[in-house]
């Protein structure tokens, strides 16, 4: 296993959670991280990305202002911070590195991705 993410859970509408996700060296050194989620019956769709360096962030629209990725290379950890959360953000939360993207297309493209984690669940309740 290459990248484990963690922090899932339960909250109602408007709390909280913060996600991680850790890589080993081979999966997450020199690499930007995206992280993905799925819902049941849904297509797996893009959330946030951020650059190894940190200086690009890209956000689906939806987490714009709610959701923010951040990361610590010397953990080899990228968190995603969800605040405000609501009934449609419940999904499966995964995370996967990519290596050569800036764009928000490339990093919402998942063929391009190469390590995928095992995903984390998140429900939020209304």
């Amino acid at each position: 296993v290459q990248l484990v993410e963690s922090g899932g859970g339960s909250v109602q509408a408007g709390g909280s959670l913060r996600l991680s996700c850790e890589g080993t060296a081979r999966a997450f050194n020199g690499y930007g991280l995206g992280w993905f989620r799925q819902a049941p019956g849904a297509k797996r769709q893009f959330v946030a990305a951020n650059s190894y360096s940190d200086r690009i962030t890209h956000y689906e629209d939806s987490v714009k202002g709610r959701f923010t990725v951040s990361r610590d290379n010397d953990r080899r950890t990228v968190y995603l911070q969800m605040n405000d959360l609501k009934p449609e953000d419940t999904a499966v939360y995964y995370c996967a590195t990519v290596v050569g993207c800036s764009g928000y297309g490339c990093y919402a493209a998942e063929e391009g991705y190469q390590y995928w984690g095992q995903g984390t669940q998140v429900t939020v309740s209304s």
